[in-house]
């Protein structure tokens, strides 16, 4: 377990001064100690597991976790927790290792109810320790004294006045409160107050099947299409693999330690709680990353596949056009883990980050083309020892011939650059490199070196070899006009920040804010490692002759919450945090600041603790003045909860399971504006939930900060595996930073 020695950093501006390493004060920092952690098991039929490549038949004999293949109708927890599971071929009981049949079940027990006709059909029954009964049933909510007086209950809450039927779930909690669930919503009964609840109120879905109430109170629906819960304050929503083997939930108890157990079309599932530290979880990713989410000797970081869906089977690492990015995201964050926390393991990963991006500067260099010094490469591929070989070589990919690209350029993006080899061979001709290297890369690289500087490199040695880096990629920009040059003597199709493109060229109007920020951001950072007044003065020629500092008061071209790129987000925020915190030219200080103010905003309604921290590094107790007087841009209320919430959700699981949402009561769609670039085809669906903010982290799937979270639907089929990085950074900053304290 690390132990968390936390550096903190609070930014005081005046109207926008320079950085102190200062205690965050009380409403700045969360202390987080342990919570619970959801966490889901399910079990599936022998069937399936053969039919997903999981076992073969003989092993699923052996399993005692395997259920015999049928159709599971109903649920119950007895004496000792043991689970009954009613099938179309009997029962079934589970004692904590094993299924079993079982002969004696007490599951759908049949209740003797009087005045039988006035219910229609009886799809649930409760009883309170007073003896009063509840029923729900298809002509509505009814209740049962011990006169056995029958009472028809029309629940009323304000101007809301509800004659609920086909109340599929009703059940009394530890206080003798009163729930049920119809399609109209939720009600509940405390005393003789009702409180109903709809879509307007948080309910994510109502097509129920089923209620139970568990120890804690928390109270759990089954729907058609997944599960609810509710913990008195938030809905939770849980559908799709992750959560459920499958998504019509026929029945649903609670044992004992609160685990809701589930009859579905698919199998049974558990869904829990399990005591947790951000820093748990953060070991828990870090361990998964070093077992399956590393490529090549140098441990580039990225997702990785596996043969068998939501199983580390046949795990394999294949390359990625953002290699270098997301290697350099997962870096950043071990440098603010070994500036928090001096962990020598945080450190070891570092430098194997910092050698893997190096290795992306080095492999160009004299190699099979003439590559200027300083360019960067996308990704690396190993030479198999054999030689290449057709089948494996990157340039005989359909997309990498001349043939593919041209098709994408006529096809796709007129811009597109048509040239080979995409793929060169380094000097020894141990790996192929990727040419045409994005700005995201750029971006990457530019927003992990300074912070390994800073907190990593503690020799002259060490900081040396970083800042040689630095200044060959900044000196092969400058001397290019601002161009990330290529092989064939022109520049990549994405790292393009000549000033004449950026003002000039309406092609490139788009990237003007966020393309002179970055180039400003990069100056920045090289002034910072090497002291070189000659990067200083570059960026005063780019502010006075070319309003590269203008350009980037406005960095998204966009149309509100939810509109633009998310990539060019991700990009913006990191390019930010560097130009900020390095900078000493106050003009470029106060403006930057104020834009990234405006950016933040927009990006506020995502829940994001990167972007969160980011900004919050930069903006806490900021003033900026303009014509109209002195304004506070400090972070908006919420910002920390928002992140610390979004942190305890990241499920465990990072496989890429699919989560439907479109159908749910609880989202509000974004504008057409908003929702929909000119060149997309057809309307695209953006959702907020009724809050104003996005989904939750464990509503959804996403491997990187760049995923569109306003999207409704997420995922795959359980095959993809994430790395943790995404969470890693975020925590890790917030705890450098001294937004997150540890009990």
């Amino acid at each position: 377990m690390h132990h968390r020695i936390i550096c903190l950093l609070l930014i005081t501006i005046g109207c926008v001064s320079a950085s102190a390493q200062l205690s965050q004060s009380p409403e700045n920092r969360a202390v987080v100690g342990t919570f619970p952690q959801e966490i889901s098991k399910s079990f599936y039929s022998q069937d399936y597991l053969v039919k997903i490549g999981a076992m073969s038949k003989q092993e699923t004999a052996k399993d005692p976790t395997a259920l015999p293949t049928g159709d599971f109708l109903s649920i119950a927890v007895g004496e000792d927790d043991k689970v009954s599971i009613r099938t179309d071929k009997g029962s079934l009981v589970f004692d904590g290792t094993k299924w079993s049949k079982e002969t004696k079940s007490d599951v759908d027990k049949v209740e003797d109810l009087p005045e039988k006709d006035s219910y229609g059909k009886v799809f649930a029954t409760a009883e309170k320790d007073t003896g009063e009964r509840a029923v729900g049933g298809e002509q509505g909510l009814f209740t049962i004294n011990q006169q056995k007086e029958v009472k028809e209950i029309f629940p009323r809450d304000g101007s809301r006045s509800w004659a609920p039927t086909d109340v599929k779930g009703v059940a009394y909690d530890s206080k003798g409160n009163l729930w049920f669930c119809s399609p109209q919503g939720v009600g509940v009964r405390k005393g003789e107050e009702w409180t109903l609840y709809t879509g307007q109120d948080g309910l994510p879905y109502n097509d129920f099947t089923c209620m139970a109430i568990g120890p804690d109170d928390r109270v759990w629906f089954g729907t058609q299409i997944g599960a609810i819960h509710f913990d008195g304050e938030t809905w939770n929503y849980r559908q799709g693999k992750r959560w459920l083997p499958g998504d019509e939930v026929r029945d649903v108890a609670v044992d004992s330690k609160g685990n809701a157990w589930f009859a579905t079309n698919e199998g049974v599932g558990m869904i829990g709680f399990i005591p947790m530290t951000l820093a748990k979880k953060a070991d828990h990713y870090e361990e998964l990353i070093d077992q399956y989410n590393r490529r090549t000797e140098f441990g580039y970081v990225l997702e990785a596949r596996t043969k068998v869906p939501g199983h580390f089977i046949g795990v394999s690492n294949h390359d990625s056009d953002n290699d270098g990015l997301w290697t350099a995201m997962y870096g950043a964050g071990e440098c603010f883990d070994y500036g928090a926390t001096k962990d020598p393991e945080s450190k070891r990963r570092a430098k194997q980050a910092f050698e893997a991006l190096r290795f992306l500067s080095i492999a160009p260099i004299e190699g099979e083309v003439d590559q200027q010094a300083g360019f960067v490469a996308r990704t690396v591929i190993p030479v198999p020892n054999e030689g290449p070989d057709t089948d494996i070589n990157p340039n005989r990919h359909p997309s990498y011939t001349l043939e593919g690209q041209q098709r994408n350029r006529e096809r796709n993006d007129y811009l597109w650059k048509v040239y080979e080899p995409r793929w060169p061979l380094n000097k020894d001709e141990t790996y192929w490199y990727k040419s045409d290297t994005s700005s995201d890369e750029l971006d990457g690289h530019y927003f992990f070196y300074p912070l390994y500087y800073d907190l990593v490199a503690e020799t002259e040695e060490e900081k040396e070899r970083v800042r040689e880096i630095v200044r060959n990629m900044t000196d092969h920009l400058v001397r290019n006009n601002y161009r990330l040059m290529d092989h064939d003597g022109t520049p990549t199709r994405w790292s393009d920040y000549s000033p004449e493109n950026l003002n000039q060229n309406h092609d490139w109007y788009n990237e003007r804010g966020l393309k002179s920020l970055s180039i400003l951001s990069y100056l920045t950072v090289a002034h910072h490692m090497t002291g070189d007044e000659m990067y200083e003065r570059e960026i005063k020629r780019l502010m006075k002759d070319h309003a590269f500092h203008t350009n980037a008061m406005v960095t998204k071209i966009q149309r509100g919450v939810g509109s633009g790129n998310q990539s060019d987000d991700e990009m913006a925020i990191m390019c930010y945090y560097n130009l900020l915190k390095y900078t000493d030219n106050p003009q470029l200080k106060k403006e930057m600041t104020y834009s990234f103010y405006k950016y933040w905003i927009l990006e506020f309604p995502e829940m994001n603790p990167f972007f969160n921290f980011c900004y919050a590094s930069q903006g806490i107790g900021v003033e900026y003045a303009n014509p109209w007087g002195v304004h506070d841009i400090s972070p908006w209320e919420g910002w920390l909860e928002d992140s610390i919430d979004t942190l305890k959700r990241f499920p465990l699981d990072r496989f890429d399971w699919r989560h439907t949402n479109d159908h749910r009561i609880d989202l509000v769609p974004l504008s057409r504006q908003a929702a929909q670039e000119p060149y997309e085809a057809g309307n695209r669906l953006q959702v907020v939930r009724t809050n104003g903010k996005v989904l939750p982290a464990d509503e959804r799937h996403f491997n990187h900060w760049n995923t569109n979270p306003f999207a409704p639907n997420y995922g795959g089929n359980g095959t993809g595996l994430a790395d943790g990085a995404v969470y890693l950074l975020s925590y890790y900053m917030g705890l450098y930073h001294g937004f997150i304290v540890e009990e």
